[in-house]
């Protein structure tokens, strides 16, 4: 071959493999990004994404006064003048319950180290761990993987007083920073996709969503576990936007409603888990919902740092739907920022009017909410939790209420375009359109986040695990007694609920769930007596019917279970047994010890027995 020859031959071969690697970006960036599990810990119990849904469809809020257990000085915290120094003119708020708790031993960190960490890192650990196996997947099988991780963070004061003290020197600097939030995910699941904070106020969470799918799509990431967390550790937040008159008086935020009067502070740490939709699939991973596209901008130079900016709303709105090809038309919600304060909600409601409100067929307004309505407003975990909020009216097919909304803010003309407030629950049903909701979040920085999302596709019915009146068993794991009962108990409350398969319980206990040392099992045929054994093992008060056991493997040997079916043996089928364990001959001397005053022959003797010699 000549030298001719051979550069031919390096071109050709470089063609082919970029032809090869451009088709291989066009896959990517064009498959849509399916969320395929969700994970939350909001105020007064609502520790689930269905906890979360009941509390919509009802119409609940989550308000609360100041928390006790924090070591708060409530006594001077609260007085009603807002110009009053050192002071909040409000004392409610959306407070997670037991903030402080965590589960120290299950990811190995020591006391110490615990006492040091920001609650958001405590709570981030948990809530990650769940969301990963409510997808169907063992979270140890994740370590290794380029799965990347993507958060909402800020800083609320944790540790501030007590960042010299001897117990938790050392510590302190990895306890609070909130670069380490999401590097302590990955460091405990052994993830290696990249890891990153993102701290843009109140959108940071949708900015963080953003970036985790610029990220999948350009393959860097394989999964993703992406959203916010907002623990107030102090009260300073409350005095300083106190000091701007910007809180709503009452603690609720009043979205788009003539009453509103300022936002309503609170807390949460919301979670979402992302994969290419292509690889979904393929991995038979359930689809909740599907990231269609994605905007970022800044308002700039523009009125006021944290005044809002109406230009850039409708820019940013603009350009996530030309990020996913789609007309104002194919949308037909949004959850919006909606913090109700009286400048924020009306420069919102003109820029969706602008955007989505013209040029719409008359009987399909663009339907408008904000959950910041229930729960207040979670800071740097809103954008995500507003999502979770969109993902569960498409799976229910309803769209919830917006509280507060009987009269309308003036400062906005309704007729101006076709949009809707969500006065009342509305029906959000499947059928021929394919469903599509926008979610909003625009942060006190100036940065600005709007993301598209639309229903699952459809999808292949899997191979029916309907319970046939057979026995089942439940299978429960974790590191400890305490979590160990604490897991019995969120299984029964799952199994309450009349729609839930037993035997589907019991196949993904079995199947995909992370195995710890204390274990349970209980085997029931219904789910009423699955749901006792649970709260059996949860009370610690088992029976019979349930089995509990601390369980520690040996040098990583798997448990062999032996069934020789029933009927007649072969004579000699033991002796090889006894002559090479002594367990075996041990128990068989015992047996012969016991049975010398009831009989003239021995088991041993029977086991040793020639076949030829006769009975």
């Amino acid at each position: 071959m000549t030298d001719n020859d051979r550069v031919a031959e390096y071109l050709r071969r470089a063609t082919l493999d970029l032809r090869a690697a451009r088709q291989r970006i066009r896959e990517l960036e064009s498959d849509p990004i399916a969320i395929v599990s969700m994970a939350c810990r909001l105020p007064n119990g609502v520790n689930t994404p269905q906890r979360l849904w009941e509390l919509l469809r009802d119409g609940g809020e989550t308000l609360s006064g100041f928390p006790t257990d924090r070591g708060w000085d409530l006594a001077s915290l609260y007085h009603p003048d807002p110009d009053n120094p050192g002071t909040s003119y409000v004392d409610k708020g959306g407070f997670l319950d037991d903030a402080a708790g965590f589960d120290a031993e299950f990811f190995g960190v020591s006391p110490r180290e615990a006492a040091a960490m920001d609650p958001q890192q405590r709570l981030l650990l948990e809530t990650s761990w769940e969301l990963v196996e409510n997808a169907g997947i063992d979270p140890h099988s994740l370590r290794g993987t380029a799965t990347g991780v993507f958060l909402g963070i800020a800083k609320f004061g944790y540790g501030e007083e007590s960042a010299a003290e001897e117990d938790v020197a050392g510590y302190s600097i990895t306890g609070v920073a909130p670069a380490v939030a999401s590097g302590r995910i990955s460091y405990t699941m052994g993830l290696e996709g990249p890891s990153i904070s993102v701290d843009t106020a109140c959108s940071s969470s949708l900015v963080a969503l953003h970036t985790a799918v610029e990220s999948l799509r350009k393959g860097e990431s394989t999964m993703a576990v992406v959203g916010g967390a907002a623990v107030m550790a102090n009260p300073g937040v409350f005095v300083d936007f106190s000091r701007q008159r910007a809180l709503a008086a009452d603690g609720r935020s009043k979205a788009f409603s003539a009453s509103a009067d300022g936002f309503g502070f609170s807390e949460g740490v919301t979670l979402v888990l992302l994969e290419r939709l292509s690889e979904a699939q393929r991995n038979g991973h359930e689809v909740l919902a599907v990231v269609r596209g994605s905007a970022l901008n800044q308002d700039g130079a523009s009125n006021g740092l944290s005044a809002p900016s109406g230009p850039a709303q409708r820019k940013v709105i603009r350009q996530a739907l030309e990020n996913c090809g789609l007309e104002p038309g194919d949308v037909d919600a949004v959850e919006a920022h909606g913090t109700g304060t009286a400048l924020g909600d009306p420069i919102e409601a003109n820029a969706l009017l602008d955007t989505y409100g013209r040029e719409r067929d008359a009987d399909r307004p663009l339907l408008l909410g904000s959950v910041k309505s229930n729960i207040g407003h979670t800071q740097a975990a809103a954008g995500v939790t507003g999502l979770l909020k969109t993902v569960l009216a498409l799976r229910n097919e309803e769209l919830p209420a917006t509280l507060h909304v009987e009269e309308p803010t003036p400062h906005v003309d309704w007729s101006s375009g076709d949009v809707a407030l969500l006065a009342d629950n509305q029906p959000w049903q499947s059928g021929e359109r394919t469903r599509r909701a926008a979610v909003s979040a625009f942060g006190i920085s100036g940065t600005n986040a709007h993301v598209i999302v639309e229903e699952a596709p459809e999808r292949e019915e899997p191979e029916s695990t309907a319970h046939d009146g057979r026995p089942v068993p439940l299978m429960v794991s974790a590191r400890g007694p305490a979590a160990l009962r604490a897991q019995a108990a969120q299984i029964a409350e799952l199994l309450e609920q009349p729609v839930t398969d037993l035997a589907g319980v019991g196949l993904s206990l079995a199947t995909t769930r992370a195995r710890h040392e204390h274990r349970a099992a209980v085997v029931a045929s219904t789910r009423e007596q699955a749901v006792r054994g649970l709260r059996e093992i949860a009370s610690g008060t088992a029976t019979a019917e349930t089995m509990v056991e601390g369980v520690t493997e040996v040098d990583g040997r798997n448990v062999v279970f032996m069934f020789p079916g029933q009927g007649s043996q072969w004579i000699g089928m033991g002796a090889e047994l006894l002559s090479s364990s002594p367990v075996f001959a041990d128990r068989i001397r015992d047996c012969d010890e016991v049975m010398a005053s009831m009989q003239d022959w021995k088991v041993s003797e029977v086991l040793r027995q020639d076949p030829g010699a006769p009975d």
